[in-house]
């Protein structure tokens, strides 16, 4: 969180399972002229989730360090043809070859390096346990409101007192 922003003075007007229906309430406000400049989407209770995708071999550090290679030999060839004289194919061919025999040299290496530590591949994302939507206090009222009469109940939790929720 930004030092700049603090959650003193806001109050929580809603709660969602996810950050989508948070998000569509918002919306909802903006669409009703609410000022949504008081409003904000926490995230609670958040939780790391880490998913393995697969090991990461010596011929994969390779492959993937060869595409990365690639592109960026493509955009140094690519960049020096702009500026040579007939726009030579040749050079953005020869960039895109040698980027990639770079790329997987330098990703066998960089594989090599690790010593077998952290050899795997994987995805990983910030999660909230729910999502609740906050407002300043003058406007809290008019935004608790408007939601009631405008979201169905299936998609929001109560609106009461959000602070007793777990």
């Amino acid at each position: 969180m930004r030092p700049d922003i603090t959650l003193t003075g806001h109050e929580p007007v809603s709660t969602f399972h996810t950050y989508a229906e948070a998000q569509r309430a918002v919306d909802y406000l903006s669409d009703q002229r609410f000022p949504v400049e008081h409003t904000m989407i926490v995230g609670v209770n958040l939780r790391l989730i880490e998913q393995v995708l697969g090991r990461l071999t010596s011929l994969r550090a390779a492959g993937m360090g060869a595409a990365s290679g690639a592109w960026f030999g493509l955009l140094i060839g690519l960049f020096f043809a702009i500026f040579a004289r007939g726009f030579p194919i040749a050079l953005p061919l020869w960039g895109l070859i040698w980027g990639a025999i770079a790329g997987a040299i330098f990703g066998l290496i960089a594989h090599a390096l690790t010593g077998g530590k952290r050899d795997f591949l994987s995805s990983s994302s910030l999660v909230a346990e729910r999502y609740e939507v906050l407002v300043t206090a003058e406007h809290a009222v008019e935004a608790r409101k408007l939601l009631d009469a405008g979201l169905p109940q299936v998609q929001r939790e109560a609106s009461g007192n959000m602070r007793d929720l777990p």
